[in-house]
């Protein structure tokens, strides 16, 4: 009977301890106080149970069941270690992983004071994951592929086209041609340019002397030395207008340019009158002879 009873004893021991055990393996600690909280998702995205339940990237539950109550209504509970408190306002999130799966986070609220009791419904967040990111950019990858496609389709058109060489024969003459200006250009600066710029800076020099030479004048005596003649020239243009001189008379007597006109008019006939009879002016004698007209 004893032995029955040890039999029996250690194969209720056994149960136990492999629910305990599978229970661990779960992430539950019956040994803990835990609470139990429901949350409402329009799509469970693959959540399993026993799945971890995070606050801030910190583990504090885990997934104890889901259930499919109508379209658009999955309701997730979970056990949360009684020593969490989740404030009111906290809403959980599901987000995705690159190679599936389903993680639930849980976003606590502002105030830590008023927070949900055991057995209240959280509200659920359905939040685009990185698959759901992905599926919005795969329209946009396809068409930047027919784009390269197409920029592809033209670079061999490009390539396979004779004319090609020739563009190519004309960027290496256009870069010798580069080469040589620079050889010209380095040339020009390493000898043109020191000598024009050694000729600017003795003009600078010679332009400094000047300054300091016009400086040292004395250019308001000058000035009024060039005014006094000019006065003396305005002065002497005045007297050449007036009757009181020979000049003035000369310049101002309208009879004189008539006495004058006279005269040359008169030396013009007598000379025209001496060519006409020149018997009259002059006398010639021969053997001693003169002959009267």
């Amino acid at each position: 009977m004893k032995r029955e009873f040890k039999i029996g004893l250690t194969g209720i021991v056994a149960l136990v301890l492999l629910f305990l055990g599978i229970k661990f393996l779960k992430g539950v600690n019956l040994f803990k106080n835990n609470n139990s909280y429901y949350i409402v998702f329009a799509n469970a995205k693959g959540l399993t149970k026993s799945s971890t339940v995070y606050a801030d990237g910190f583990n504090i539950g885990i997934v104890d069941d889901i259930s499919y109550l109508r379209p658009g209504e999955v309701v997730v509970r979970v056990n949360v270690d009684g020593s969490v408190k989740i404030p009111i306002g906290t809403t959980a999130h599901l987000d995705e992983a690159m190679l599936g799966g389903c993680t639930l986070n849980m976003v606590m609220g502002p105030d830590p004071e008023n927070c949900f009791s055991p057995g209240d419904t959280i509200a659920g967040s359905d939040v685009s994951g990185l698959m759901d990111a992905a599926a919005g950019v795969i329209p946009q990858v396809q068409v930047l592929l027919d784009h390269i496609d197409s920029l592809v389709l033209t670079l061999n058109t490009i390539a396979s086209s004779p004319d090609i060489n020739a563009t190519l024969q004309n960027a290496r003459e256009l870069t010798a041609h580069l080469n040589e200006s620079t050889v010209q250009l380095n040339s020009l600066l390493n000898n043109d340019v020191p000598e024009i710029l050694s000729t600017f800076n003795k003009t600078g020099q010679n332009l400094d002397t000047l300054s300091v030479n016009l400086a040292q004048l004395d250019i308001q005596s000058t000035l009024d030395k060039v005014d006094s003649t000019l006065d003396n020239l305005h002065e002497a243009s005045q007297k050449l207008y007036t009757p009181d001189n020979n000049v003035g008379l000369l310049l101002s007597d309208t009879s004189l340019y008539g006495n004058l006109n006279n005269t040359i008019n008169s030396a013009t006939l007598l000379l025209e009158d001496m060519k006409a009879h020149p018997g009259r002016y002059i006398n010639i004698s021969v053997f001693g002879r003169k002959n009267k007209q």
